[in-house]
């Protein structure tokens, strides 16, 4: 019975991450929820009282998720540089997504921004903190440490911005190329 509490509840957050980023947090209702999952409201009701309740899910798995990805390219690319390359081509390898929807933590931390009383905004906006802080760690290795921090912000930025004007023009080439741009300044640090 645990595994299938586990399965159910597994099933109802991806869902709603799904829903969440296609259609934004505040176009879902429970109801799209109930519906995509096909769970009855009722057993959704055992696991989360609440669509913020779920969202909080989301947010936790997604920052899980990232840090395992940061671990693994960690510990299987030993040069900080081949590090930033691959977060860059982690945009790029998203292009199809991020063409037709946007940029999943940067769209949630748009939304919630929005928000007047919102007590998830500061746990989205920990999912960049997670990227701004790892990218900072590649890096304070090769350049100033001083200068680590605006660095990792400013490839988070660009990355950010690549991902909203792909969507917006739904233009797969301009990400490729702002892309190629980004791994040619890498290459210079």
């Amino acid at each position: 019975m645990t595994s299938q509490r586990g399965h159910t509840r597994d099933d109802i957050v991806e869902a709603a991450r799904t829903l969440f980023y296609q259609r934004g947090y505040t176009r879902t209702s429970f109801s799209d929820i109930v519906s995509h999952t096909g769970i009855q409201r009722g057993n959704i009701y055992h696991y989360f009282k609440t669509k913020d309740d779920i969202l909080d899910a989301v947010i936790h798995q997604l920052a899980n998720e990232y840090r395992a990805a940061l671990s693994a390219w960690d510990a299987e690319l030993p040069d900080p540089k081949d590090r930033l390359r691959r977060f860059v081509q982690m945009v790029m390898s998203n292009r199809d997504n991020l063409i037709r929807y946007g940029c999943p933590v940067g769209s949630l931390n748009t939304e919630l921004g929005k928000a007047a009383a919102c007590a998830q905004r500061e746990s989205a906006r920990q999912l960049f903190d997670l990227f701004r802080d790892w990218l900072a760690e590649q890096f304070s290795t090769l350049t100033d440490p001083q200068q680590a921090r605006s660095l990792a912000l400013h490839l988070l930025g660009r990355t950010e911005g690549i991902s909203l004007m792909g969507h917006v023009y739904q233009d797969p080439d301009f990400i490729r190329n702002e892309i190629e741009m980004l791994e040619k300044w890498i290459d210079t640090l």
